[in-house]
């Protein structure tokens, strides 16, 4: 069944861009169904809007963290029973954000958040990462937080995803870019002093989000249009696999429960749906291509024209719309973040 959501984002689409490029989000949407389960939960805080990331708590079974990507410094602590916000966070000793992406909770029970989108793909020289203890009592509140500064061995870029591995501590950032991106190791131990240079070490596809499994032996990636899992080992990337993700209106995040069971992908918007997704425990195939690679994977954004049958020009057909849609969305963002 169509939700209404869905028909309004439709609706939206289509006053901004016209029917014909709306067809196109159409065709996507509806081109193979999300093999998901329909659980999850519905942010209700009309405040959240622009859900960006998301974390499950480590101290409060059940709550996840999001936060608006433009926003004050700020974060958000939903209860995922009733998708009520049980505490609103703000944060002191920070700067003005400028593009908040992504959410993550260390093993020392730390949040951190991850200003580090940069939408002109290269127009600022350093981003941050904010970190905060996460509060033993859910209430709205002040907290102080550190502010680091990070810079990239290779240049500025823009970013949406940052990971924080639950085992080391370790701060990992997948940057995102149409033609894919590259996965940046953090120094060991972040500093407030100086810059926190974040080294290439890997090849990604195209990611608005990712997350790794409580236990730290995989790593998620999404994209708008899908989702994958790679092997964690040895602090790089191994082979990968297909994760089955929902087709929702602005992909933009995704993390696994606490007990590692399931994943939450989660969409920007007005009650935000957060849909959770069994997690697949079968080992992933054998790869054909070099890990972290995307060898043997499909092109980034492809990742829905997969769960279809068919013959191959089904799927090469499907890719296509996919590229061209995921490029329609890309451009969607810049229009609103320069306007």
């Amino acid at each position: 069944m169509v939700s209404l959501a869905w028909l309004a984002w439709l609706a939206s689409l289509r006053r901004t861009v016209g029917p014909v490029a709306a067809s196109v989000a159409v065709v996507v949407a509806t081109a193979s169904p999300a093999a998901a389960d329909d659980d999850g939960f519905t942010v209700e805080d009309p405040r959240i809007t622009e859900s960006s990331g998301l974390a499950a708590s480590r101290a409060h079974p059940g709550v996840y963290w999001t936060h608006n990507d433009q926003d004050e410094p700020r974060v958000f602590a939903v209860d995922a029973r009733t998708g009520e916000t049980v505490a609103t966070v703000t944060l002191r000793g920070v700067g003005k954000p400028r593009d908040m992406e992504a959410i993550s909770v260390g093993p020392d029970g730390d949040v951190y958040v991850g200003d580090i989108g940069d939408n002109l793909n290269g127009s600022w020289d350093h981003v941050w990462i904010y970190r905060f203890p996460e509060p033993g009592r859910l209430r709205d509140q002040s907290v102080n937080a550190t502010q680091y500064t990070v810079t990239y061995a290779d240049g500025p870029r823009n970013a949406e995803a940052m990971m924080v591995h639950p085992k080391t501590g370790r701060v990992y950032i997948a940057s995102k870019h149409e033609d894919g991106g590259g996965l940046y190791e953090g120094p060991q131990r972040l500093t407030a002093h100086g810059a926190n240079v974040f080294r290439r070490i890997g090849e990604v596809p195209w990611v608005t989000d990712g997350a790794f499994s409580p236990d730290g032996t995989e790593l998620v990636l999404r994209s708008y249009f899908s989702a994958r899992a790679y092997a964690w080992k040895g602090g790089r990337l191994g082979v990968d696999k297909r994760v089955s993700a929902p087709i929702q209106g602005q992909a933009e995040s995704v993390t696994y429960t606490a007990d590692g069971s399931a994943l939450m992908f989660g969409t920007e918007g007005e009650r935000g749906r957060v849909v959770r997704v069994e997690v697949d425990k079968r080992p992933p195939p054998e790869a054909g291509g070099t890990p972290g690679s995307t060898g043997g994977s499909p092109p980034p954004g492809a990742g829905a024209a997969e769960t279809g049958g068919g013959g191959g020009g089904n799927v090469t057909l499907g890719a296509l719309v996919l590229a061209g849609a995921a490029a329609l969305v890309l451009s969607l963002k810049r229009l609103r973040r320069r306007g």
